[in-house]
């Protein structure tokens, strides 16, 4: 196998007319020319999946259905479509990843997700477009900072952390402009890669974040945790399910899409 993989690779190289690979002792790494076209290869690889599938689809929600969503979006907002929509179609063999919004939009443009739940607003000419849910972002503090007012620069000696996710998560770019607000444009961040960790630090009066309402409301009470409404220009934002406009639309994707529309209307 690795020989005719090789074999392969040095046929297109020959084809191109440039070498793609740098071979040395310790392996092979890609050249220029192949940093070029590793995007390339990754949408035709995406396409002929695609053109699979689209050949295989009959009509009846069945097979791969590959999703993807940010974290706070799975914990609280999927569960119940998604009982609902494997109930209703037990064939469709579903497929969920977590990200951050960039991330996320990233992989549906590529191919490799379907759809994803990302924070808006998005536009982009090649995605369509589909409002999911509406959520009220919050402060989230531990219980020692009793208002927006403590937290403010002046009153407190020392500024709050900022706990966040990944780079390329709205939320984190919403708390930039939050704790610009309170007087501590500067702060210093810890970043993490799952919801538990943030909450649990929050909890610990490690540092503040800034989630939707329901997130937290969602676990019934929390010791230790204390949330501060946010004006409106900070606390709204919509939830979107995007999707390539010119993919396949297969027929697990449009029963899917059928049911997102059902939980908002």
């Amino acid at each position: 196998m690795q020989s005719n993989v090789t074999t392969r690779i040095k046929i297109l190289e020959e084809e191109l007319n440039v070498s793609l690979f740098d071979r040395h002792s310790r392996g092979v790494a890609l050249t220029a020319a192949g940093r070029r076209l590793l995007p390339y290869a990754a949408r035709l690889i995406s396409l002929s999946q695609e053109a699979v599938a689209a050949t295989k689809d009959d009509g009846s929600p069945k097979g791969p259905l590959v999703i993807g969503s940010m974290e706070t979006t799975a914990a609280t907002r999927l569960p119940p479509l998604l009982a609902a929509f494997h109930s209703e179609h037990p064939a469709v063999q579903f497929t969920l990843r977590t990200g951050p919004t960039s991330s996320m939009v990233e992989a549906v443009l590529d191919g490799a997700l379907e759809g994803a739940f990302v924070c808006g607003p998005v536009d982009h000419p090649e995605l369509t477009v589909i409002s999911a849910f509406h959520e009220e972002l919050m402060l989230v503090t531990s219980s020692r900072w009793t208002s927006l007012a403590a937290l403010r620069k002046g009153t407190t000696g020392v500024g709050p952390t900022a706990l966040v996710f990944r780079t390329g998560c709205s939320y984190r770019q919403r708390l930039d402009h939050v704790m610009a607000d309170l007087g501590w444009p500067g702060a210093s961040r810890l970043e993490f890669g799952t919801l538990d960790g943030i909450i649990g630090c929050v909890a610990a009066d490690v540092g503040i974040t800034i989630l939707p309402r329901n997130v937290i409301e969602g676990r019934g009470t929390v010791p230790d945790i204390r949330l501060h409404a946010l004006k409106s220009s900070h606390a709204h934002v919509e939830t979107l399910f995007v999707r390539r406009r010119k993919a396949h639309e297969s027929a697990a994707m449009r029963e899917f899409i059928s049911q997102i529309e059902r939980v908002v209307e």
